[in-house]
């Protein structure tokens, strides 16, 4: 797919989910594109040999990863092809405790900010996965994992 990058210019990046959500999917990142949404990259975990951490250290945006769902023994969606991290450094994983594994990533934990790429309730990006019916990640009320969406919500 085609993407704002964070440097105002498009990119191409690729991303493997299911294939009964894959024209959705490319629906909502065609309405990012059109609203100039910054993306770091968008590459596959591959790239991390599979590693969920070393993906979000990249600020990699991804969807497909066969793994288990954070702090559980039970696949995530990702596994299934059903979710999205995106800008997954913008937008942490934070611990019901305040927690946020990835050093770097730490001052975003202060939703307040508005750096480019920094997911808020109800903005562009929130709409847009809703529009297909997919929940976020920022609204579970903790942890919180900002970054994520899914088709369960999940």
């Amino acid at each position: 797919m085609t993407y704002w990058g964070m440097d105002h210019k498009p990119h191409e990046g690729e991303m493997v989910v299911n294939a009964h959500v894959a024209s959705k999917i490319v629906g909502v990142f065609h309405k990012l594109y059109d609203q100039r949404y910054p993306i770091r990259r968008m590459e596959l975990v591959d790239k991390y040999k599979g590693s969920d951490f070393d993906s979000i250290e990249a600020d990699n945006t991804s969807a497909f990863n066969c793994r288990n769902a954070t702090g559980s023994s039970n696949w995530s969606q990702h596994a299934y092809g059903l979710a999205v991290d995106l800008n997954t450094c913008e937008n942490p994983y934070v611990h019901s405790n305040g927690h946020i594994e990835h050093p770097r990533c730490v001052k975003y934990g202060n939703r307040k900010r508005q750096d480019p790429g920094v997911i808020h309730a109800g903005d562009k990006v929130v709409r847009a996965f809703r529009s297909i019916g997919w929940g976020w990640g920022g609204s579970w009320g903790g942890p919180w994992d900002f970054q994520h969406f899914s088709a369960n919500g999940h």
